[in-house]
């Protein structure tokens, strides 16, 4: 949450770090600032609302070329003007930027008042900018030093920047729990929560761990811990480039990543998929994870769902035991660990805060964990003990869209590779990686009902409440189906296993309310949807279904009927929820809904 960016060159730095706030701002939209610093002092703007906002308050730009900027997800204090970063000392001579959580803020706070210092917001990290100054003011350290200080007085998670009037040739951030890169350019360099920002100026990035702390001139930058303990930083070479993060001329970053998905699957899958399953991120660890007693996942949100898909994948085609956890809970209620489990943990970020603690709290139990993750570099890639990355390109439209079907793909790759030693014979196995190799062909196909379905989101658009329903494989996908279109429309939905609408939720169903079926023609179930269907057609329910190709059977059964490429049953994930993903975007759309950054939502849940 939140997204920090920061300068330090020769360039005009408020223009720098304006641009870079608005590539970040899928992190955080309730408000967002700058401060600049030159010969005169510090200049800053701050401005309730988005990036947009801030830029027409910052006009022709800001004299200096040295500075910090955010834009704001709120978690302590409502968003306004007095509670957008950056946060100044007292005397005006710093200015501190924050993302994450300080949790021992009230206590620190009143002490703080107590001493006579006055706060001006409701926020955690005005409480950070006054215990620096109370440390400079006993101490009489240099600015450095005193962040570091007040650093190891706080509880909680941070990533912060801080720049100065009192030495424009300075830039100090640091990190615990919230991710920041330093992009290394020729005699400038930049800073962010990710590498959106930095990726149109340099590709060459160091990654700051957790209690590390990075002081940059213009000179050169030197990294420390917390603790003051020098430390040498590999620099890195990004994978990304600026065209990936452009919107393409599509009108959303939603859209352009749903119809990216052909192409981050063949990605996902190059150099993987061949005669043969290749991970060679696990080419390790495949032999402990093949004779594991059991398999836990661990993630949240949209990665638990493709979780979900991946217990009936491995479970299905490797008969290997998997359970399914809330990242978010996993820690809190001391899990049951054997020495012969594994853990794998889903991130498309890389930085969920939840997951990450879900990583060390397994690794704490000697249990090996194993990242499944799209961001290279990020903190779950570094801290697992090997893993996958998804290679789907940056993903910016905070609705997870391609970053889904790659997770269930690179799920789907470690199922086959699990199975083919313990219960795939070598004609199922070669049958299988046939069929996964046409699946990015039949996702192009199944986008083709975009037409269709923008048609009958017109119709389903004032609905206030939609009910999803599906089974076997395609039960995780109805949760997700249900997932998307609250995120970005704000219609309450709920996912279902079929079977269990009989359980409750049909009290529900009159001819105000859609449902969205999953009734693949060749699946086990099949039947047994088709009489969940008529359950609810026998209630005036409004009937959506996805299905196969050429299956006519539910055409005068259902108000709309919806096809996708025919595939086997534990590819259909990738094929059924294609449909969903565009139904929530055109319905979000035609509510007037901003489907790239809904309302109380971030990207990147990098808080607790």
């Amino acid at each position: 949450m939140c997204g920090i960016v920061g300068y330090l060159g020769h360039q005009n730095a408020a223009d720098v770090i304006v641009t870079g706030l608005k590539r970040l701002e899928y992190r955080g939209y309730d408000s967002a600032g700058v401060a600049v610093v030159d010969d005169d002092g510090l200049h800053v703007r701050k401005k309730l609302g988005k990036v947009a906002a801030l830029e027409a308050s910052v006009g022709a730009g800001l004299p200096g070329h040295v500075g910090v900027g955010h834009t704001r997800w709120a978690t302590h204090g409502f968003p306004s003007d007095e509670n957008a970063h950056p946060h100044l000392s007292t005397d005006g001579t710093f200015a501190l930027v924050h993302n994450g959580i300080i949790e021992n803020y009230a206590a620190l706070r009143t002490r703080l008042s107590s001493k006579g210092y006055t706060f001006y917001s409701q926020t955690d990290t005005e409480v950070l900018v006054r215990l620096v100054e109370e440390v400079m003011q006993l101490t009489g350290s240099s600015l450095e030093e005193s962040l570091r200080q007040a650093l190891t007085q706080v509880d909680g998670t941070y990533g912060v920047a801080l720049v100065s009037s009192l030495d424009t040739d300075l830039m100090i951030a640091a990190r615990n729990g919230s991710p920041l890169v330093v992009g290394v350019g020729d005699g400038e360099y930049f800073l962010g929560s990710d590498a959106a920002p930095i990726v149109e100026h340099t590709r060459r990035v160091v990654y700051l761990n957790d209690g590390e702390m990075v002081v940059i001139r213009r000179a050169g930058f030197e990294v420390r811990t917390i603790d003051n303990e020098i430390m040498s930083k590999e620099i890195h070479e990004l994978e990304w480039d600026l065209e990936q993060i452009e919107k393409g001329g599509y009108p959303h970053f939603m859209l352009k990543e749903i119809f990216e998905q052909p192409i981050s699957i063949e990605d996902c899958m190059r150099g993987r998929v061949g005669t043969d399953i290749v991970l060679g991120g696990l080419a390790d660890s495949m032999d402990r994870i093949r004779n594991a007693r059991r398999i836990v996942i661990a993630a949240c949100g949209t990665s638990w769902h493709a979780a979900m898909v991946g217990e009936y994948l491995i479970e299905g085609l490797a008969r290997i035991p998997v359970e399914v956890e809330y990242a978010s809970e996993f820690r809190y209620r001391d899990p049951i660990l054997h020495p012969d489990d594994c853990v794998i943990v889903i991130s498309q970020s890389g930085e969920t805060a939840d997951t990450l603690a879900a990583v060390r709290e397994a690794q704490s139990k000697g249990v090996p964990v194993y990242g499944i993750v799209n961001t290279v570099g990020s903190t779950i890639a570094r801290e697992t003990d090997a893993g996958v990355y998804l290679h789907a390109g940056p993903e910016i439209g905070v609705a997870s869209t391609k970053a889904f079907t790659a997770q269930v793909t690179v799920l789907t790759m470690i199922a086959l590779a699990l199975g083919k030693d313990r219960t795939l014979s070598p004609e199922t196995f070669a049958e299988y990686l046939l069929e996964l190799h046409a699946i990015p062909q039949k996702i192009s196909k199944a986008l083709r009902t975009e037409k269709q379905i923008r048609d009958i989101a017109k119709l389903n658009r004032l609905a206030s409440n939609f009910l999803y329903l599906g089974r076997g494989f395609n039960f995780p996908v109805a949760l997700e189906g249900a997932l998307k279109l609250k995120e970005i429309s704000y219609i309450h939905a709920e996912g279902y296993p079929a079977a269990e609408m009989k359980h409750g939720p049909i009290a529900l169903i009159d001819q105000f309310m859609p449902v969205v079926f999953i009734a693949l023609r060749d699946n086990s179930t099949y039947g047994k949807v088709v009489s969940n269907i008529e359950e609810v057609v026998a209630r005036s329910g409004n009937v959506i279904v996805i299905t196969d190709d050429n299956n006519r059977e539910l055409d005068e059964l259902c108000e709309h009927v919806i096809c996708v490429p025919k595939t086997l049953e534990f590819l259909s994930p990738l094929m059924t929820v294609i449909p969903m993903q565009l139904l929530s975007y055109h319905i979000a759309v035609l509510r007037g809904c901003d489907v790239d950054q809904p309302r109380n939502l971030a990207k990147s849940v990098t808080v607790e």
